[in-house]
């Protein structure tokens, strides 16, 4: 897996799930009377059913039009992205000629360097995004007027920022997901008389509890096992507490570097999250002890919490597309089998959110190149989207009508990510260096819990060895 590496599984766990029979309800035969399309680009009637396209259709001569798209998006996922550019195309006329390419990140360079760039581009990561553009100045165009303005209206402040280079907006984000979860079961809290915690210590607390209430099982189950990519939800769990015992701004300077790597801000997150991960009275249960950890598939690791064996695992609002992998009839929800709470900060009032999603960034700046993008970056794509999809994808677009999404996870993560009242951050390994971010972090998370004598300065202190010069 590469640096793509967490946005992507999204598309794996995915993958094998959907069902995208009921897409073709999309696709109704145009009128008669206009061929299908909407006018064609300024003047003409706009078609039946097509009023909410009209604003694309106005953005020039869309009728018999091409724009390609190239994405890392593959599998039922880009069954679902084509499917949701159905309407569209019978309104304005225009064909999107969807690619996807699982070696994306090298190739998208290599297309670049070649002048065979595509019209529009989903950029995984803020970081890739950051590097294209200043690698190669002048190929990604600046946002348009109309993508900026849906940008400003649909999306928070810190999701404008990461498609910004230099003060400039040249992505607009596409899909998201959430990854400051606690997945556990309602039924086990109810019986117990547990309740969500709202604050660090509430959690710790409870963690404590669990422990003792019930030393058959254990509080948390955690599995990092991903091939190749083996560590990097250990990573992510570094990257949460981060958030929540240090802040925004420190969190901001450990992915940039302008503090380094084994800052004491990030050796006491670490440490902190060892009080958890590497506590033997709080791990694994149904899976072992600590040592179970680093060989636990991470797609597989929640299951206890269906046997009883263990009660909470971390894990983002995509861990819902794999429930099912263990038990057919899986229901998720607040009173369902499983279901997920906010992982808590230190106070009520901090709010941070780790996630992740990709943006649009364009390559040409020809009519139906720009209203493609704005369609991407506007509500009624997000709609459009949310219809073909199953249980895993959500939009952090605040236009987006959270009850047309799948799953009540993705529901709650749609309104968390498009809310002001949590501050988001993107996930940092991402951000990082290929060889920090996708290599020596993940390599460094691994040793750590799997040898309890290695501390939380000595790992921080070899990943900080690997950042390059420059």
């Amino acid at each position: 897996m590469s640096s793509i590496k967490k946005g992507r599984a999204v598309a794996t766990a995915i993958a094998g799930t959907m069902s995208l029979a009921f897409v073709l309800t999309a696709c109704t035969p145009p009128p008669e009377d206009d061929g299908g399309t909407g006018g064609g680009g300024g003047g003409g009637e706009v078609a039946e059913g097509c009023e909410d396209y009209e604003q694309f259709i106005e953005m020039g001569d869309l009728d018999g039009t091409e724009v390609s798209v190239y994405t890392t998006i593959t599998g039922d996922e880009a069954e679902a992205q084509e499917a949701s550019y159905a309407e569209y195309e019978r309104c304005t006329g225009s064909t999107i000629e969807y690619e996807a390419n699982d070696e994306f990140e090298a190739q998208i360079a290599v297309r670049m360097q070649s002048g065979a760039a595509p019209d529009i581009a989903y950029i995984p990561q803020p970081g890739l995004l950051q590097r294209l553009v200043t690698d190669f100045p002048g190929q990604i165009q600046p946002a348009s007027d109309e993508v900026a303005a849906n940008v400003d209206e649909f999306f928070t402040d810190e999701w404008r920022d990461y498609g910004t280079v230099d003060g400039t907006l040249y992505g607009s984000p596409l899909g998201a997901n959430a990854k400051s979860f606690v997945w556990y079961s309602p039924s086990m809290f109810e019986e117990a008389g547990y309740e969500i915690p709202t604050t660090w210590d509430e959690l710790m607390a409870l963690t404590e509890q669990i422990a003792t209430e019930h030393p058959e099982t254990k509080p948390w189950c955690v599995g990092i096992a991903s091939g190749d990519a083996t560590g990097w939800p250990m990573t992510d769990w570094l990257e949460d507490v981060v958030l929540r015992t240090a802040g925004t701004d420190v969190y901001d300077q450990w992915y940039t570097h302008e503090i380094p790597f084994n800052d004491p801000a990030i050796v006491s997150a670490l440490e902190t999250t060892g009080e958890i991960v590497r506590n033997p009275d709080y791990v694994n249960g149904g899976l072992g002890g600590v040592s179970s950890i680093a060989n636990t598939a991470w797609d597989a690791a929640g299951f206890p919490i269906l046997t009883g064996d263990c009660w909470m695992h971390r894990a983002a609002n995509f861990y819902g597309v794999n429930w099912q992998q263990a038990q057919e009839d899986v229901e998720i929800g607040e009173d369902g089998d499983v279901f997920a709470f906010y992982l808590p900060s230190m106070s009520e009032d901090e709010k941070p959110m780790l996630g992740g999603g990709e943006f649009v960034v364009s390559f040409e700046d020809r009519p139906e190149v720009n209203a493609f993008h704005a369609f991407l970056a506007s509500d009624v794509w997000a709609n459009d989207k949310a219809e073909v999809s199953n249980a895993g994808w959500v939009s952090a677009n605040s236009g987006l009508d959270p009850e047309l999404l799948q799953s009540p996870i993705d529901r709650l993560a749609s309104e968390i990510l498009a809310s002001d009242e949590y501050t988001f951050r993107f996930d940092a390994s991402d951000l990082m260096p290929g060889p920090v971010g996708a290599g020596s972090f993940w390599e460094g998370m691994t040793n750590w819990v799997s040898d309890e004598s290695t501390s939380a300065d000595q790992v921080l202190t070899f990943i900080e060895g690997s950042w390059p010069e420059s």
